[in-house]
C-alpha cells in the first residue's frame, strides 16, 4: 500500500518567506506524525530554496520548456532540479488561461522529465464541456497531446491531477463517483500511451477536510491537490490526517 500524495499548492498567495516557512514547517511537523501520507509543498518561485532547505519535499508551480537563453522572466526547470525540487506542476487550468496549450504543456513534461523531474500533470473540463458532453473528448485531447512523444529514457513516474476547472475555487467539488469514474478513464488512456511509466491520479478542486475522506477512500484516488486550504492551517491538517487514516490498497 503506498502513501496517498497530498500536495499543498499555495499559487500566489503566500506574501512573505517567513509565511512560507512557518506553513511548511508546521505542516511537515504534523506530517511527520503520519506514516501513511506524503506532505508535498509547492510555493512561490521565490520561496522554493527556502522550503527545499527545511527538508520539505517540494514542488514547482510551473516551468519553462528550456534549460537557459534568452527567455526573459522564465524559470529554467535544470535550474530547479539544481535547487532540489522534486516535482513540477503542469498544465494547470490557471496557466492554460494564461496561454499554456496543449502543445505547451507537451514541452515542458518533456524539458521536466529531461531534468530528473517528476511531473504533476494537471487537467480538466469546463462546465460549459461538462454540460455539452464533451469531456471525456477535451480529456481525451489534453492527455494524448501532453504525452506525446515523452522520452522514456528519464521518465519514470508521473502524477496525474484531474481538477475539473468550474471546481476550483469555486467550492463546488465534483461527486466522489464521478470523479472516480473519471479518473479510471483517464488512468486507462494514460497507461495506453506510456504503459512503462508508473502513474499515480490524484483529485484537485474545492478539497477540504469535509470531502477528502470521500475521495481518497475511492482505490484510484491516491491524493489530492489543495489550492486555498491549504492556506488554513487547521483545515490543511484535518486533511494530512484524513489522508492518513486511508487505508485502501494501491
Amino acid at each position: 500500500m503506498s502513501n496517498k500524495i497530498i500536495i499543498a499548492n499555495f499559487k500566489m498567495n503566500l506574501s512573505s518567506k517567513e509565511e512560507a516557512i512557518d506553513l511548511c514547517q508546521y505542516y511537515q511537523q504534523k506530517d511527520k506524525e503520519l506514516p501513511n501520507v506524503d506532505f508535498i509543498a509547492a510555493p512561490d518561485f521565490l520561496w522554493l530554496e527556502d522550503v527545499v532547505k527545511l527538508g520539505v519535499i517540494t514542488s514547482s508551480q510551473d516551468c519553462f520548456f528550456e534549460d537557459s537563453g534568452a527567455f526573459t522572466g522564465e524559470i529554467s526547470p535544470m535550474i530547479l532540479k539544481g535547487l532540489g525540487i522534486k516535482y513540477c506542476i503542469i498544465g494547470h487550468s490557471e496557466r492554460r488561461k494564461l496561454g499554456d496549450t496543449d502543445e505547451i504543456v507537451n514541452k515542458k513534461i518533456k524539458a521536466v522529465v529531461k531534468n530528473g523531474l517528476i511531473p504533476i500533470l494537471c487537467i480538466g473540463e469546463t462546465l460549459e464541456q461538462k454540460q455539452s458532453g464533451q469531456k471525456e473528448e477535451i480529456l481525451r485531447n489534453q492527455i494524448t497531446k501532453a504525452l506525446d512523444n515523452i522520452p522514456l529514457s528519464t521518465f519514470h513516474s508521473l502524477i496525474i491531477a484531474y481538477e475539473p476547472v468550474w471546481a476550483i475555487g469555486t467550492g463546488l467539488a465534483e461527486n466522489p463517483d464521478e470523479a472516480e469514474k473519471t479518473m479510471e478513464f483517464i488512468l486507462n488512456l494514460a497507461k495506453q500511451i506510456i504503459p512503462e511509466i508508473e502513474i499515480k491520479m490524484i483529485y484537485g478542486g474545492s478539497v477540504d477536510a469535509l470531502n477528502i475522506a470521500s475521495f481518497v477512500s475511492k482505490k484510484i484516488i491516491q491524493g489530492a491537490l489543495v489550492g486555498g486550504s491549504s492556506l488554513k492551517k487547521e483545515e490543511f491538517v484535518k486533511i494530512l490526517e484524513i489522508a492518513n487514516s486511508s487505508n485502501n490498497p494501491s
